[in-house]
Formats: C-alpha cells, structure tokens, sequence
C-alpha cells in the first residue's frame, strides 16, 4: 500500500501522529502547515486523499477544501477542534467525504482513510460496469461520471457513490441508517446528518428544481428511494 497522502494542520504535533501512524500502514505522506503551502503541494504532488484542518493560517480549510473542489473530485477528511454540528454540516456542504473531531484517535483516522480508498480502489463487478440511464441522467461506473440533460455533472466520491446505489436499487426505499452502511461501509462512524446533507447536494446538483426532485425522493418517516422512467 502507497497511496500518497496529503495532510494539513498548523499544528506540528498533529501532522507528526497522523503521519507517523499512516506511514506504520505503508501510507506514503506529505506534510502541510498552511492553506497555501497545502494547495501548492496538493498541485504538486497529486495525493489520493487529503486531510485537512479547518483552522490553518493563509488559507483555511473551508477555502481551500472549495478551491480543490472546483478542480478535483479527490477524498477528503476534514478535521475540526470545535465538533460543532455547523461546522461539520459546512464541511460536507462544500465537498468534504468525512471529518473528525479534535481530539481523535489516529488509530480512527487510519481506519476512515482505509475505508475511502478501498472503496475509491474497487474493481466494479460485471453489473455495475454497465451504464446506467434513466430520462435525462445517465450513470457511467467505469468512468465515476454522470451526465444530466447533456451536461456531465462533477460529483464528489461519495455523491456518486450514493446516486450509483440509489440508481442500482430503483424503487428501493432506504433509511439514512442502511445507506451509511452500505455507501460509507459498515465501518463508518459519521451520523446521520452526513445522509442527508449528500442527498441534498445531489438534489442541488442533478435536478432542475431540487425542492421537487424527480430522481431521488424522500420517503417521510423511513428515508430515500431512486426513482426514473429508464
């Protein structure tokens, strides 16, 4: 295992555990102490994941999670001192796949980074290699690309691996609690507001009026189902 990982935090002591513990796991790392100095060596050094502090000098990592979104589809685990339910709810608004809360177990994080990239990594299966098209969306697995009325739409990791699901299941009515579990793996210990904050940047992204969505529905009371004319 030696996939490039790219982790910012102005805090020294932070970067030495998070670095020590993923490269014990074969992880190769780089280190950032600034907004800016991340966004260079992100450029530079193209990493598959990235771990980012919300608070950092120069640039923080709200801006600087938005600025590479705008170019990159790439994983990212947001970290934050504070835990507050706004915080972690903007994290995820503006692309983040995960966060955690200062202080956490680096043995956590090593966990959540092995999940994302394992699930980045599949192989899909014979089934859902196929392209997926329902009216005016169409769902191509191999390429984790999607197109809308003709438009390819950019979609983070775990924004096309929940529409890929929700797709592959029409008519299917999940809970937030199934859909953690099978989108973010069983291992995941985000909460349910994660669900519902993706689904809603889905929405934004794919319909024409996300308060009336014609794809992914809400089911009141019990959670989500796909729904489209193939």
């Amino acid at each position: 295992m030696s996939s490039p990982i790219l982790i910012a935090d102005d805090e020294v002591n932070i970067t030495d555990v998070c670095k020590r513990y993923l490269e014990r796991e074969g992880f190769t790392c780089h280190v950032a102490h600034d907004g800016e100095e991340a966004l260079d060596k992100w450029k530079k050094k193209s990493p598959q994941l990235l771990i980012l502090d919300l608070m950092m000098p120069k640039m923080d990592g709200w801006q600087l999670c938005k600025a590479i979104r705008e170019e990159s589809d790439v994983p990212i685990i947001m970290l934050t001192a504070r835990g507050e339910e706004s915080d972690r709810l903007l994290g995820l608004t503006i692309g983040a796949d995960d966060y955690l809360t200062k202080p956490f177990s680096p043995q956590e994080l090593v966990l959540r980074v092995k999940v994302i990239l394992r699930r980045l990594k599949s192989t899909p299966t014979a089934d859902t290699n196929q392209s997926i098209r329902f009216d005016d969306l169409e769902i191509h697995p191999s390429e984790r690309s999607v197109v809308v009325r003709g438009h390819k739409v950019d979609l983070t990791m775990k924004e096309f691996d929940l529409l890929l699901y929700l797709a592959e299941h029409p008519g299917q009515v999940f809970s937030r609690e199934q859909l953690l579990e099978h989108v973010w793996n069983i291992d995941f210990l985000g909460d349910m507001t994660t669900v519902t904050v993706h689904i809603r940047k889905l929405r934004e992204k794919l319909e024409q009026d996300a308060s009336s969505p014609t794809y992914i529905k809400t089911v009141w009371g019990i959670g989500y189902k796909f729904e489209g004319l193939k």
